[in-house]
């Protein structure tokens, strides 16, 4: 049995972002009914993430998810309201190291400490020793989202002082984070992309032979229409019931669009129209949202998923202007819910849509008056509205891929090709004990 280390250098929690829950899901399914992966071949599989403290958590005995301490967390560098994934900046993690030998596939998704340390502990590896299998997955424009985060520091940090530091530190930081990607994806046999346009980017540098596609999987059984979520929506949050309901969900943030969407909401109150938004998440532009909307916004925090999936199911629109999603599951999150969703013209999130104007309405600029447009002719027609989302709903039931179906698919033939198993087991019971 081929065992499998995923490095995720994220915190783990129960509102974390896309990125940590397609781990999960995709774990869950590794574990599969009495443990066994349907309709595949076997692997061990354990997950790295970070937490606050070291632990383990079996999903199978085959499966599970160990939880290490950072070295250096990047806490200390959020910027507004905590609201960006911590991470972990050291340039070594000694307990990873420890434990990487025992498993014969390292799998990298990330540019960070887990990285790092697993390229290091590769090259170091004693002459004649078992030689460990690199691959990796991308899911995040992580440069892009440090230039915006960059400027988000500087404007905390220099008040304004120095103009053009927020540029110039945005701009830095994103060419050293894309300089460091490449260097650390170069020394992985496959890196797979969710997208067409990042595989070609990865193709330029490592060769169209290397590069191969990871799709994101839905969970129908948690993301489904519920006719009570409305009312229930009304009742534990005091959302109004009497008007359609415009949802985003994700940080808020430059990255994703909401400067965009708050000037758009605005724009659809001022003609007159009785709507509301809705909003899940946390980040820098949340007293923005409130000082634009006052008693027509209602921002929810983050949510676990189970709470995030009736909150979708209470809605009618899902609008998400950002551009800088990998995939953006959160679309496909509320098709499943049966919302019709507003999106970006040339977007990567698009891609979700079978039939862009009919399960889905894509938005030609990033203009509030189109957005605000394309939202008035949705609230303003009620049978179009209906139709968009039946159609979202019927799209995401067959035409959007399981997270069983990916792994299967996607995962376990870059996880098995031509390994030879070293029949390490990864640590179980107490990480502490495991060393």
């Amino acid at each position: 049995m081929t065992s499998v280390a995923v490095l995720v250098e994220l915190m783990r929690g129960s509102t974390s972002g896309g990125h940590v829950k397609c781990w999960e899901r995709f774990a869950e399914s590794a574990a599969g009914p009495g443990g066994r992966v349907p309709h595949g071949p076997d692997v061990d599989l354990t997950v790295y993430f970070l937490g606050e403290r070291e632990r383990v958590e079996e999903l199978s005995a085959h499966v599970r998810f160990v939880m290490l301490r950072p070295v250096l967390a990047s806490s200390a560098l959020t910027s507004a309201d905590g609201a960006e994934d911590v991470t972990d900046l050291a340039p070594h993690h000694r307990r990873l190291a420890a434990l990487l030998p025992r498993h014969d596939v390292w799998h990298l998704t990330h540019s960070f400490a887990y990285a790092a340390t697993a390229v290091r502990r590769a090259r170091a590896r004693p002459r004649g020793g078992p030689a460990p299998r690199l691959v990796a997955s991308v899911h995040t424009d992580v440069p892009l989202l440090a230039s915006v985060y960059s400027r988000y520091l500087a404007d905390r940090w220099l008040h304004g002082s120095r103009p053009g530091a927020g540029d110039f530190l945005a701009a830095r930081a994103e060419r050293l984070l894309r300089r460091r990607r490449d260097r650390l994806l170069g020394h992985c046999e496959r890196v797979l992309a969710p997208t067409p346009d990042g595989r070609a980017e990865l193709a330029r540098t490592l060769g169209a032979d290397r590069v191969a596609p990871l799709r994101r999987g839905i969970d129908h059984r948690r993301f489904r229409p519920d006719p009570a979520a409305r009312s229930r929506l009304a009742r534990e949050h005091g959302v109004p019931a009497d008007r359609p309901l415009v949802l985003f969900a994700g940080r808020l943030d430059a990255t994703k669009g909401v400067p965009l969407l708050a000037e758009s909401v605005r724009t659809v109150l001022g003609r007159g129209r009785a709507a509301h938004l809705v909003v899940a998440g946390r980040g820098a532009e949340a007293d923005a949202l409130r000082r634009a909307l006052g008693p027509d916004v209602t921002l929810l925090g983050n949510l676990p998923q189970e709470r995030l999936a009736r909150v979708y199911a209470g809605c009618d629109v899902f609008a998400f202007p950002s551009r800088t999603e990998t995939s953006g599951n959160v679309v496909a999150e509320a098709m499943a819910c049966g919302l019709a969703v507003l999106l970006p013209e040339g977007a990567h999130t698009t891609e979700w849509l079978t039939e862009p104007g009919r399960d889905g309405v894509v938005v030609r600029h990033d203009d509030p008056t189109e957005w605000a447009d394309a939202l008035c002719a949705l609230v303003d027609r009620p049978g179009l509205l209906a139709a968009v989302r039946h159609r979202a709903a019927v799209t995401a039931r067959t035409a959007h891929p399981s997270w069983d179906r990916v792994l299967v698919e996607d995962l376990l033939p870059v996880w098995t090709a031509g390994a030879a198993p070293r029949g390490g087991r990864a640590p179980r019971g107490t990480a502490a004990g495991a060393a």
